[in-house]
């Protein structure tokens, strides 16, 4: 159970989606509008930031999608070096007009690649490897890394939980939860294919960082 998961989702292996169709808003019932996929972008080498992010401040990342809008809530303590990334990125409009690359039903759902290769990044990395024995549970918000990194490696690939606990080792950097929107993440984890290639494009509008 668990070395099936990793192979199967969360290497970054190349992939690739299909396209879209006119769009048309569907998310007040409960599906997803039918979207053009965005042009993938050529990879970029950005520079990590230096500065930590503030103590005492609530850093929560909003997720507006064709299938609706989740919020991510970081924890700053549990993974600092890659928060300060995601804010970072998030920032410079990195994840605007991305897709979820790979999705696998009852497993994750999978972004934050803009070359839509299963294998782009920023040009550098964090660490914050996870504490032993954490689990990844429905809404976990982790990143996604290659088998023969270190553990807690990230560069701006994510996934977001969408079984009950999916029995992966603890070796992906946990960065925080969906706080609200978990229905459209599951509605997300629905449009998955037997290759884990989403059945029709899932595309992230925008992410912005709301600071409390």
């Amino acid at each position: 159970m668990r070395g099936a998961p990793v192979t199967l989702a969360l290497l970054l292996l190349a992939t690739s989606c299909g396209g879209g169709g006119e769009a048309s808003d569907t998310t007040a019932t409960g599906e997803c509008e039918s979207v053009e996929q965005p042009a993938p972008r050529q990879p970029e080498t950005l520079t990590a930031p230096t500065e930590a992010l503030d103590d005492g401040t609530t850093y929560a990342l909003t997720f507006e999608t064709n299938c609706g809008t989740f919020v991510v809530e970081l924890d700053t303590e549990l993974a600092p070096n890659t928060a300060a990334s995601l804010v970072a990125l998030t920032g410079q409009g990195y994840f605007d007009d991305t897709v979820f690359h790979r999705i696998v039903p009852g497993f994750v759902i999978q972004g934050g690649d803009p070359t839509q290769t299963g294998s782009g990044g920023p040009g550098y990395k964090t660490v914050d490897a996870p504490p032993a024995g954490s689990q990844y549970t429905r809404g976990t918000f982790a990143m996604a890394k290659t088998q023969a990194e270190p553990a807690g490696t990230a560069g701006s690939q994510f996934f977001v939980v969408t079984g009950e606990d999916v029995g992966l080792p603890p070796d992906y950097a946990i960065v925080g939860e969906v706080t609200d929107g978990l229905d459209v993440v599951e509605r997300i984890g629905a449009l998955g294919g037997a290759d884990g290639r989403p059945t029709q494009p899932v595309v992230i509008r925008r992410v912005t960082v709301n600071e409390n």
